[in-house]
């Protein structure tokens, strides 16, 4: 009878070969979680900054017709029954003179806010908009005391 030669090389992998390719499976699966996670930070973010732009476009252009803002939240910042409908007072001005549609928040938890100000004569001649931003604290933001929360805000020119 034959003996097997066992100098021939085995096929298959080590326990440690194995386990080193699955540590490094594990960790390119956290590092691509966590990036996944702040793009879509960044990605709403960048969505409320365009959408507070568009408010504050439609802003302008009302002021230009009527020579003043509009007075909804005069004094105090607008207060909402949901966090969708926040900038619902400005719905009848400037939609759909001005814009197609108010915009929302990505997140159904979060709103913006508009404040009117600088009352001369029962007339706005500011106003400052405002936004909670989630991957980042800007400093150019309005002067006024931001609503809780809220880390951005745009202003009249």
């Amino acid at each position: 009878m034959k003996r097997p030669d066992y100098s021939l090389p085995h096929s298959g992998f080590s326990l440690v070969e194995l386990l080193v390719t699955v540590s490094i499976i594990a960790i390119l699966i956290a590092i691509g979680i966590a990036s996944y996670a702040t793009i879509n930070k960044q990605s709403r973010d960048a969505k409320r900054k365009s959408d507070m732009e568009q408010v504050r476009a439609a802003l302008e252009m009302y002021r230009t017709d009527n020579g003043f803002y509009p007075s909804v939240g005069s004094g105090s910042w607008t207060a909402a029954s949901s966090a969708t409908d926040a900038l619902a007072g400005l719905t009848p001005i400037l939609v759909p003179t001005y814009m197609g549609a108010i915009p929302t928040d990505p997140k159904s938890s979060q709103s913006y806010m508009y404040l009117a100000k600088n009352a001369v004569g029962g007339v706005y001649y500011g106003y400052c908009i405002s936004s909670q931003l989630e991957s980042e604290n800007p400093a150019d933001t309005c002067t006024d005391t931001l609503p809780p929360g809220h880390t951005y805000g745009l202003k009249n020119p």
